[in-house]
C-alpha cells in the first residue's frame, strides 16, 4: 500500500496544471459566458498526448496506468468542467470502451485515431425517455443484410457536434427487454445522422452538449460492438470508465473551490480581521479539505483496482457519489465565502457551483448510487467478472492506493 504518486505521475500533473493555467484560465469565463467550446483545446491536448493517456501505446495511447487519467481529468477540472467531460467521454466512455469490448478490427479502426487525437470519439446510450433506466430506450436497429438500420434519438451527448464516432445503443431485440439491447459504432458523416447542441444550460456552458438523430442509417454489420444483445452489458461497465473520470475531476473542482476561497480569505477582511479568522469560515474549509482528501483516496483507490485488471463497479460508484456529492457542497460554501460577491462572475466560485450540478445527476444520480450501495451492503448485489474485462495495466506499477 503505497500513498505516494511516482515521478512520472508527479511531471504529468504538473504538465497539465501548466496546460490548465496558460491555456484555459485566462479565458474560460469568456468561453462560458458565450457559451463556446474551443475545439482547438482539443487538439492541444492531443499534442500533449492527453486524448489517450492510459490507452496501451500499441493501439496509439501513451500507455500509462489508469490513474494517470485521474491525474488528467482532476487537473483539468480545476480549469473547468467542460474540458475534463470532453476526456471522461472521449477517453472513459468511448476509448476505454473500445479497448475493452472492441475486436482487433474495430480497435485498429477507430481506437488508435481516437488515442492519438486524431478522431473524437463520443457516447450515445441516454434519451428523452431513458435516463436512469435504461431498458425504456427506444432507439433500434433492425438487421436488414449486411447492415444494422438504425433510428432514433439520444440526448444529453457530450461532443454531439465535435465526435467524429458515436458508440451508441438500441434495441435489437425489444422481446428480451435489456437483454435485447445491443451496442454499435456510428460514424458523423453517415447519410441520416444529425446532431444539435442544446442551449440555456445551468453549467457547464463551455462544454459542447446536445442531441443525436439516426434516420434510417445504416449501420455495417462490422460495426456492432460486442455481440447482439450485450449491449446493456456493455454500457454498464463503459459507465464503470466515465463515473471514474466523473470522480477524479470533482476532486479537481474541490481543489478549484479551496483555492479561490483562499485567495479571497486573504483578501477580504470584515470586523476588523481576515475572514479566514472567523471560525464557522474555517468550518466551511475544513470540510472542504476532509472532502478533498476522502475523495481522492476512493478515486485512486478504484483507479489501482482498474490497474490490477479487477472488477470495480462497487468502489467506483462510491467514489463517484461521494465526490461529487463533496464537490456540490464545497461549491455552495464557496460560494457563501465570497458572500455577495460569490452571487457575481466577478469570481469563478459561481460556476463552480453551476458546474457541480450535473455530475450528481449525470452517469449515475446520487440517489441511484446510494441505492447501490445499500444493496452491495445488504448483499442484494454481488459483482462478477464480465466475459470481457478491462484489460490490466501491463507497464510496472506506478503506485497504489
Amino acid at each position: 500500500m503505497n500513498f505516494e504518486f511516482t515521478e512520472e505521475q508527479k511531471m504529468l500533473r504538473q504538465t497539465v496544471r501548466n496546460f490548465v493555467d496558460k491555456e484555459i484560465m485566462p479565458y474560460i469565463s469568456e468561453w462560458d459566458q458565450k457559451g463556446e467550446f474551443p475545439t482547438s483545446t482539443m487538439d492541444q491536448l492531443a499534442d500533449l498526448g492527453l486524448m489517450g493517456v492510459c490507452i496501451p501505446e500499441k493501439y496509439g495511447g501513451s500507455g500509462m496506468d489508469y490513474n494517470a487519467l485521474a491525474i488528467v481529468c482532476e487537473e483539468l477540472e480545476r480549469g473547468d468542467t467542460a474540458f475534463r467531460t470532453a476526456v471522461s467521454v472521449h477517453t472513459g466512455l468511448s476509448s476505454m470502451t473500445l479497448l475493452q469490448w472492441g475486436n482487433e478490427e474495430q480497435k485498429q479502426k477507430y481506437l488508435v485515431p481516437q488515442a492519438k487525437g486524431k478522431k473524437i470519439g463520443a457516447f450515445g446510450l441516454t434519451e428523452p425517455a431513458a435516463g436512469s433506466d435504461v431498458s425504456s430506450l427506444q432507439s433500434t436497429a433492425v438487421k436488414d443484410g449486411d447492415y444494422y438500420i438504425l433510428n432514433g434519438q439520444k440526448t444529453w451527448i457530450s461532443l454531439c457536434d465535435v465526435a467524429d464516432y458515436f458508440i451508441v445503443f438500441a434495441y435489437t431485440d425489444k422481446s428480451k427487454k435489456h437483454h435485447g439491447i445491443s451496442a454499435f459504432i456510428v460514424e458523423r458523416d453517415w447519410e441520416g445522422f444529425s446532431s444539435k447542441a442544446i442551449k440555456g444550460k445551468l453549467g457547464i456552458r463551455a462544454g459542447n452538449t446536445g442531441e443525436l438523430f439516426f434516420d434510417n442509417v445504416k449501420v455495417p454489420k462490422e460495426n456492432l460492438l460486442g455481440k447482439e444483445g450485450e449491449g446493456f452489458k456493455i454500457a454498464m461497465s463503459a459507465l464503470d470508465n466515465g463515473r471514474f473520470t466523473v470522480a477524479a475531476g470533482a476532486v479537481g473542482q474541490i481543489i478549484a473551490c479551496i483555492e479561490a476561497s483562499v485567495k479571497y480569505c486573504h483578501e477580504r477582511d470584515t470586523f476588523g480581521k481576515s475572514i479566514g479568522k472567523h471560525q464557522l469560515v474555517q468550518q466551511m474549509l475544513a470540510n472542504m479539505e476532509a472532502g478533498l482528501q476522502m475523495s481522492r483516496l476512493l478515486v485512486y483507490r478504484a483507479g489501482e483496482l482498474k490497474n490490477q485488471g479487477k472488477r470495480n463497479t462497487r468502489e467506483t460508484s462510491l467514489a463517484k457519489w461521494q465526490a461529487c456529492d463533496f464537490a456540490n457542497k464545497a461549491a455552495d460554501d464557496a460560494v457563501q465565502i465570497h458572500g455577495a460577491y460569490g452571487f457575481s462572475n466577478e469570481y469563478p466560485v459561481e460556476r463552480y457551483l453551476r458546474n457541480s450540478k450535473a455530475p450528481v445527476i449525470y452517469e449515475g444520480t446520487r440517489e441511484i448510487h446510494t441505492v447501490l450501495q445499500a444493496e452491495y451492503v445488504l448483499g442484494y448485489r454481488e459483482d462478477k467478472a464480465l466475459n470481457k474485462m478491462l484489460p490490466a495495466w501491463e507497464g510496472e506499477k506506478m503506485g497504489t492506493v
